[in-house]
Formats: structure tokens, C-alpha cells, sequence
């Protein structure tokens, strides 16, 4: 079983910065972040294996950055320029299994946090 608890969150202005964080209780293969505006679908947003390596969706590239410390057993997204579309609920999850490229897909992942707010305003 792994645990994850995501913090970081807030209200900000367009154009401002967050980083998210999410503490993980062992260092799966594969995380991602994911965010889910209100009363729309999971999206995935950003994924990181175990080796480092990374895969962003399109629609953040340039602007988010997903990093982890290993040590501290944790989990980053750095957001820049926020835009209000980046609004929504942020969840980290963790999977057991490796990939070519961390997917994106919410389906591949196995344990989630209980998510963390980001409201941006224009």
C-alpha cells in the first residue's frame, strides 16, 4: 500500500507561480500528477519513472516541471504562469509498473492522494 498526501495549493493571480508537493510513503516505479476541474474528467498533466525521465501533456509544456526527492520521499509540481484554466483539483497517484514513458492515463495508476485546490483568477 502507498500513501500520498499532496499540499501546495491556493488561490493565486494569473501570471503567479505554485509548487505542489506530495509526500509518498515508499518510492513507487511511476507518479504523475493529474487535475481534475470542476465537473470534468481527470486529465493527467505530468509523469516521472523512476529513472527521472518525464512526460508532459501538451497543454503544459513550458510551464510545468515535475521533479521528485528521493530522499524525502516527495513528489514536485512547479507551475509557472498560471493561466485560469490551469484551475482544479491537483491529485498525485503512484503506480507499481514501468514504462517506455510515465503514461498520462489515470487508469494506469493504482494509489491517489485526496488532491490539493489550485484556483487561479484572472
Amino acid at each position: 500500500q502507498v500513501h500520498l498526501v499532496e499540499s501546495g495549493g491556493g488561490s493565486v493571480q494569473a501570471g503567479g507561480s505554485l509548487r505542489l508537493s506530495c509526500r509518498v510513503s515508499t518510492n513507487p516505479y511511476t507518479m504523475a500528477w493529474f487535475r481534475q476541474p470542476l465537473g470534468k474528467e481527470r486529465q493527467g498533466v505530468a509523469g516521472i519513472d523512476k529513472d527521472g525521465d518525464t512526460n508532459y501533456a501538451d497543454s503544459v509544456k513550458g510551464r510545468f516541471t515535475i521533479s521528485k526527492d528521493n530522499a524525502l520521499n516527495t513528489l514536485y509540481l512547479q507551475i509557472d504562469n498560471l493561466k485560469p484554466e490551469d484551475t482544479g483539483m491537483y491529485f498525485c497517484a503512484a503506480a507499481r509498473d514501468d514504462w517506455y514513458l510515465p503514461p498520462l492515463d489515470p487508469g494506469q495508476y493504482i494509489w491517489w492522494g485526496q488532491g490539493t485546490q489550485v484556483t487561479v483568477s484572472s
